[in-house]
């Protein structure tokens, strides 16, 4: 699994543990909600900023969007 891979899917694993949606995590980043769903579709590569904002609306360390196995 690439990187790219690896954050999409820890970002919609956490999206959904924590129950908002697509629009609302992006409103939340004060991001556009079509960037959050090309992300979780590994359309595009998160900048490091993008990461940082869209870790703090999820509650988690950065890092731990870009782990292969979340938590660890």
């Amino acid at each position: 699994m690439t990187l790219r891979e690896t954050f999409a899917t820890n970002l919609r694993r956490y999206r959904k543990a924590v129950g908002l949606s697509q629009e609302e995590l992006a409103h939340r980043a004060q991001i556009d909600r079509t960037y959050v769903s090309s992300l979780e579709r590994c359309q595009y590569a998160a900048t490091i900023d993008v990461i940082e904002k869209l870790a703090a609306e999820l509650g988690v360390d950065p890092v731990a969007l870009l782990r292969t196995t979340p938590g660890s």
